[in-house]
């Protein structure tokens, strides 16, 4: 489709994820009969869950938006290499918040997945597709999945452990605080530039994905 707006796309996503919640929800309470999911009471405004939860929320979105940013700068091949600091940041902030001690293994394998890191930056500015702010972005989402993991486990005690509550909270709380970085990011004059903005099949495809994206 050829829009330009990353971000744009995924608060779209995070609408439509948050609209299945919601709906999910009513159906179950007014049609118990038929919809038989066991679904707690969402409470989404109440002070006492923004404060516990936003955290999170916010590291949700710091890592879907750097995620989105990084693929948009660099190539998929060397998106993956960024990530694969995933496992480093996993391993420093177990052991900083958790306080998880790691075997020599763990701690061995690191220092493979830096090397390996470093000879593919190395290798990509080779090339005239590295991009030095597309690795910054690797690098931030990298950090930011595993600071999500780690909160995700000291959040959900605040949510009786249900998964559903959390991930509805997420994605209500992130359709706010998408909206800055859309404009920022100047998506939205791209959004409302866009050739088939009013095209039936765009938004078609849209919900789709963000069907798919749930």
């Amino acid at each position: 489709m050829k829009l330009n707006a990353t971000l744009f796309v995924t608060w779209f996503q995070c609408i439509v994820s948050t609209f299945i919640c919601v709906t999910s929800t009513f159906l179950c309470r007014k049609f118990p009969r038929y919809f038989r999911l066991s679904l707690p009471e969402a409470k989404p405004f109440e002070w006492e869950t923004i404060k516990n939860v936003i955290p999170l929320s916010i590291l949700f979105t710091m890592m879907i938006s750097s995620n989105n940013l990084c693929l948009k700068f660099v190539s998929v091949a060397f998106y993956y290499v960024g990530r694969s600091l995933t496992t480093i940041f996993n391993v420093l902030l177990s052991y900083m918040f958790l306080k998880e001690r790691q075997s020599a293994n763990s701690i061995l394998c690191c220092f493979v997945i830096i090397a390996g890191f470093l000879l593919g930056v190395d290798q990509e500015s080779l090339t005239e597709t590295f991009s030095l702010i597309g690795t910054v972005f690797g690098i931030i989402g990298s950090l930011s999945l595993s600071m999500y993991s780690i909160y995700t486990k000291k959040t959900l005690p605040y949510v009786n452990g249900e998964v559903w509550l959390l991930s509805y909270y997420n994605n209500i709380y992130s359709c706010f605080l998408f909206l800055p970085l859309i404009i920022i990011n100047g998506e939205l004059t791209a959004v409302l530039n866009y050739e088939y903005i009013g095209e039936l099949w765009f938004w078609g495809a849209m919900v789709i994905g963000g069907v798919c994206g749930f």
